[in-house]
C-alpha cells in the first residue's frame, strides 16, 4: 500500500494544499511532501491526525476493497485552468491524472495562443488535433500538425505547443509521468 499516495489523493479531494494540511496538523509542508512521496513514514498518532483533518477514518483509509476504480469520467469531473495572457485553456479530463502514469488534457489555444514551454524530461507526449493547426517546437525543430493529425514525441529537449491557425485550435494531449 502506498500510504503517501493515498494521503495526497485525500488532500487533493479536500482541496487543501500541503501547507494547509501541515498547518491543520501542526506538521511542516516539507514533512507532508515527504509523506506524500513515501520518503517518510508517519507515526500512528500522526497518521490518525492527518486522517481526521482529511475526513477519513482509519478503516476507510486501509480498506482496499471499499475503493472501486473510477473508469468513466464526464465533463462534471473535469477541472480547468485559463491563462489569458498566453491564450490557452487546459481541461484536465481525469481529475487525479497527475497521480497516474498518463495525464490526458484538452488544450484550447486562442488564435495567437501558446502553451507554456516545458523543460526537458523523460516524458512521452501524444497529441491529436481536433480542430485547427498547431506547431510543436522540440528543441530547435518545429513540426506542424493540422486537424485530424496526431503527434508523438519524447520530451528530451525543451518543448512547446503553439497555435498555428487563424482561429482557435483544440488538441487532446496525453503526457506520461516524467522521472527526471
Amino acid at each position: 500500500m502506498q500510504i503517501g499516495k493515498k494521503i495526497k489523493n485525500l488532500r487533493l479531494k479536500k482541496g487543501l494544499t500541503q501547507e494547509e494540511l501541515g498547518e491543520r496538523t501542526d506538521l511542516s509542508k516539507g514533512y507532508i511532501s515527504q509523506l506524500e512521496r513515501d520518503l517518510s513514514s508517519p507515526s500512528i498518532e500522526t497518521l490518525f491526525a492527518i486522517l481526521e483533518v482529511l475526513g477519513c477514518t482509519p478503516k476507510e483509509f486501509f480498506d482496499e476493497d471499499g475503493q472501486e476504480q473510477k473508469v468513466v469520467y464526464t465533463s462534471d469531473d473535469w477541472t480547468s485552468f485559463i491563462d489569458e495572457d498566453r491564450g490557452y485553456q487546459i481541461q484536465w479530463l481525469v481529475p487525479e491524472s497527475n497521480e497516474k502514469e498518463m495525464e490526458p488534457i484538452l488544450l484550447l489555444l486562442a488564435e495567437i495562443g501558446e502553451f507554456k514551454e516545458f523543460e526537458p524530461s523523460l516524458a512521452e507526449t501524444f497529441a491529436f488535433v481536433i480542430r485547427g493547426q498547431i506547431m510543436i517546437q522540440v528543441g530547435k525543430r518545429q513540426y506542424i500538425a493540422k486537424e485530424g493529425e496526431a503527434i508523438y514525441y519524447t520530451a528530451s529537449d525543451k518543448h512547446q505547443i503553439i497555435n498555428h491557425h487563424k482561429g482557435e485550435s483544440e488538441v487532446i494531449l496525453v503526457a506520461t509521468e516524467s522521472y527526471l
